[in-house]
């Protein structure tokens, strides 16, 4: 059975003998030269058919170096070697393209690209920004080398040239830039945060909007930092629009708010919120939360009684196991020691369950992240919505 990598090697290579055999009927000595090929040819095929990859490798590299004119099958090999993780082959045969003369444009422009591609998988990223940052300065294939160069300055969280050359990006290509470009600024905005500079938070946090008018992120970070300002009223404001602009965040925002309106006394407002997102948030925290303050106001037999009706209807273990609680405060239920036990039970599932999941990817972890570790791609961790989880 031929591997997908023998696939990759043999397209371009057929191609090549396809080239040699059209030859034939040239002069002797040329068709002496293709006939030499051709045989080079199916002894590397022969080598691929058995699965003998390194072996097929060295006899197109043979073929490469006896035809000069076979550039297709030097970017082919480049690119195979990249992916198996041999970045220095990779990187000296598409050094050997840049310098080599007689290519195109296009082609000499596909070679540097991707030797900048071989720069970054090697960690090289001061040769990589280099050369794509020559290319952007040319003007040819801007669009590929400015994503190149924002994939770097994401990785050394050079926020400010990420920015830069994502707005030129979008300039550019026509592709909007707006969602990753209001990340950078959050991205600065936190630092600010971080460092007591609340003036230049703000700052950021303006233009990540202006970036994005509906960033969540944008929310979050506002919310907190008049949290910590003592600002509860501008705060409820940040925290409310985030849930309405992205219901699926509600559980990031969910405590501080109900803080903020148990502070301020605005006991209605949060129950007129937390009923609101129970019409059309599937998971259970704004059902628990609005237990507890039912519980609070009117005790444990109403709570219990609109805990039960709800998950009738969205089934959780954390539900369950607040449903156990208030059962036990409950001298009127069953003995509750079977009761105890389920909820340890219980606790230790939501314990050890994934809460949030990259739609992008499929990335599991306990802990929210607004860049995924696995994918890289910015806001596409969210909370799970299931039995174990909210």
């Amino acid at each position: 059975m031929m591997t997908h990598a023998a696939w990759l090697l043999l397209i371009p290579a057929a191609a090549a003998a396809g080239w040699l055999a059209g030859r034939r009927g040239g002069e002797i000595k040329g068709g002496a030269r293709v006939s030499r090929l051709s045989n080079t040819y199916f002894r590397g095929l022969n080598y691929l058919l058995n699965e003998q990859q390194d072996k097929a490798i060295e006899i197109f590299l043979q073929i490469a170096e006896v035809d000069k004119d076979t550039v297709e099958t030097q970017f082919a090999l480049g690119h195979l070697f990249r992916r198996r993780g041999e970045v220095d082959r990779a990187i000296r045969m598409h050094q050997s393209l840049v310098a080599r003369h007689g290519l195109s444009e296009e082609q000499k422009t596909r070679a540097v690209l991707a030797l900048g591609e071989d720069y970054m998988r090697a960690g090289l990223l001061d040769r990589a920004e280099t050369l794509f940052t020559d290319l952007v300065q040319m003007g040819v294939h801007a669009p590929q080398a400015l994503r190149q160069l924002i994939a770097i300055y994401q990785f050394e969280r050079d926020w400010y040239k990420a920015i830069e050359h994502a707005l030129q990006y979008e300039k550019t290509s026509g592709e909007p830039m707006g969602k990753i470009i209001a990340h950078f600024h959050c991205e600065l905005a936190e630092k600010a945060r971080l460092e007591n500079r609340s003036d230049l938070a703000r700052e950021e946090i303006g233009n990540a909007y202006a970036a994005d008018s509906h960033s969540v992120r944008a929310g979050v970070i506002e919310g907190r930092l008049e949290l910590a300002e003592g600002n509860d009223a501008a705060a409820i404001r940040s925290f409310e629009r985030v849930a309405r602009h992205d219901i699926e965040f509600l559980p990031e925002i969910l405590g501080p708010l109900l803080a903020c309106y148990e502070r301020r006394g605005e006991t209605a407002r949060a129950r007129g919120f937390l009923q609101e997102m129970i019409e059309h948030y599937p998971g259970v925290s704004p059902v628990l939360a609005l237990a507890q303050l039912i519980q609070r106001d009117e005790g444990i037999g109403p709570a219990q009684a609109f805990l039960a009706r709800q998950l009738q209807q969205r089934p959780s273990v954390r539900g369950e196991a607040a449903l156990i609680d208030l059962s036990i405060d409950n001298p009127g239920d069953d003995p509750a020691e079977s009761l105890r036990t389920l909820k340890q039970i219980t606790d230790q599932l939501v314990v050890r369950t994934n809460s949030y999941r990259c739609q992008r990817c499929g990335f599991g972890a306990r802990a929210h992240h607004w860049q995924c570790p696995s994918c890289k791609h910015w806001g596409s961790i969210k909370p799970l919505h299931s039995a174990a989880g909210d």
